[in-house]
């Protein structure tokens, strides 16, 4: 379905089908985007190991912090290939907490590179990178971009789409608007969302 689809079967199920319609299209189309967002992190469904931008981060030597691309919230597989090399080495992707129990000192480590730490925006490599090179992942992201126009469809399969109604039905029944707020609907759209 595109975004015309979408928003119309979204006033079929919000009977919202006479103008002045009581959501603009505007509101509408962004809720569908927090939909398709929210649907992507919570069953894990895009995981992105082909597009550069996204999976590659160049490395230069000496430096350990990277920014992430914007819509990755996890790593699922991450390695690095030095310039050169024709063989890339898996990292382990490992938390703070684990380094300090397991190898003090590692903030100070001039090893090679085994570990990885990811924050919310930062990817930091643990030792520092002797030489320049490439990261590669397999990450899991949320989609690239809203759903702005009629004919954009969301990243997701297809057999998602229908469900991402649910989440705009939770949004719009849950506005602070003395016409539409039901806190009762809202409630049952988002449970449904969420059961799906």
């Amino acid at each position: 379905m595109n975004l015309e689809q979408l928003i119309a079967s979204f006033r079929v199920d919000a009977d919202d089908l006479v103008e002045p319609f009581l959501f603009q299209d505007e509101w509408v189309a962004g809720w569908l985007t927090e939909a398709q967002a929210e649907a992507a992190i919570r069953g894990r469904l895009i995981l992105d190991d082909a597009d550069p931008a996204v999976c590659q981060i160049a490395v230069t030597a000496g430096t350990a912090s990277y920014e992430l691309h914007r819509s990755v919230y996890e790593i699922a597989d991450l390695r690095f290939m030095p310039a050169g090399a024709s063989r890339s080495t898996p990292l382990a992707l490992v938390t703070r907490e684990w380094l300090d129990d397991k190898r003090p000192g590692w903030r100070d480590l001039a090893d090679e590179v085994a570990y990885a730490i990811q924050t919310d925006h930062r990817l930091r490599l643990v030792g520092v990178p002797a030489s320049d090179g490439v990261l590669h992942m397999e990450a899991y992201r949320v989609p690239l971009k809203a759903l702005a126009n009629e004919t954009d469809k969301p990243e997701l399969s297809e057999a998602h789409h229908r469900h991402l109604i649910q989440w705009a039905l939770h949004r719009a029944f849950s506005r602070p608007d003395s016409e539409t707020i039901d806190p009762q609907r809202a409630d049952r759209a988002l449970e449904a969302f969420t059961r799906y």
